[in-house]
């Protein structure tokens, strides 16, 4: 591992150690693994089917933009985890608990938080009356990944500057 990441890691595993001991409560942590789990894309892709059967075809434009930004997102955060390695703070600090089960052993980005604001800028731009759920349903889903355990606030920070990054790159393009 990298000697700055490791440097990193230590810096942010008491914010990290104090989301998951808040989390460990079972009121708190049960919705947040709620969250997490519609986050993984079930949510995602449900959305993108009802997007057509409400708006039309306008919709179905939204969900194929969506699609085709995640397919994007996928590759790009599959990359940055393979290259960085970054060890979760459950892997790194054994005092850190892993609330749910993790998809895979590396952090960095978190792939939830990422999709999450892409898919959320993306629909937003063709619909703006959904910011009042979607924003702050992603904002939980960022938040979800700290307190299970799973991410460090800069995992999440930097997957929701990519994931913006992502959407309005892909919104540029068809503007």
């Amino acid at each position: 591992m990298y000697l700055w990441l490791h440097h990193l890691n230590e810096l942010e595993a008491s914010v990290c150690r104090a989301w998951s001991r808040t989390g460990q409560r079972y009121w708190i942590q049960r919705p947040f693994a709620l969250v997490s789990r519609l986050g993984d894309g079930i949510f995602w892709y449900s959305l993108m089917l009802v997007l057509p059967a409400v708006y039309g075809l306008e919709g179905l434009q939204a969900s194929l933009h969506m699609l085709a930004t995640g397919g994007v997102a996928l590759l790009l955060y599959k990359s940055l985890k393979g290259i960085t390695r970054r060890e979760r703070p459950c892997h790194h600090a054994c005092d850190i608990t892993a609330l749910v089960a993790p998809l895979d052993r590396y952090s960095f980005p978190s792939g939830h938080t990422l999709h999450a604001v892409s898919f959320s800028t993306v629909a937003i731009y063709y619909f703006p009356e959904l910011a009042w759920f979607l924003v702050p349903f992603s904002t939980l889903v960022a938040m979800s990944r700290i307190v299970l355990g799973l991410h460090y606030p800069s995992d999440v920070l930097i997957a929701t500057l990519i994931g913006l990054g992502l959407a309005y790159a892909g919104i540029s393009l068809i503007a």
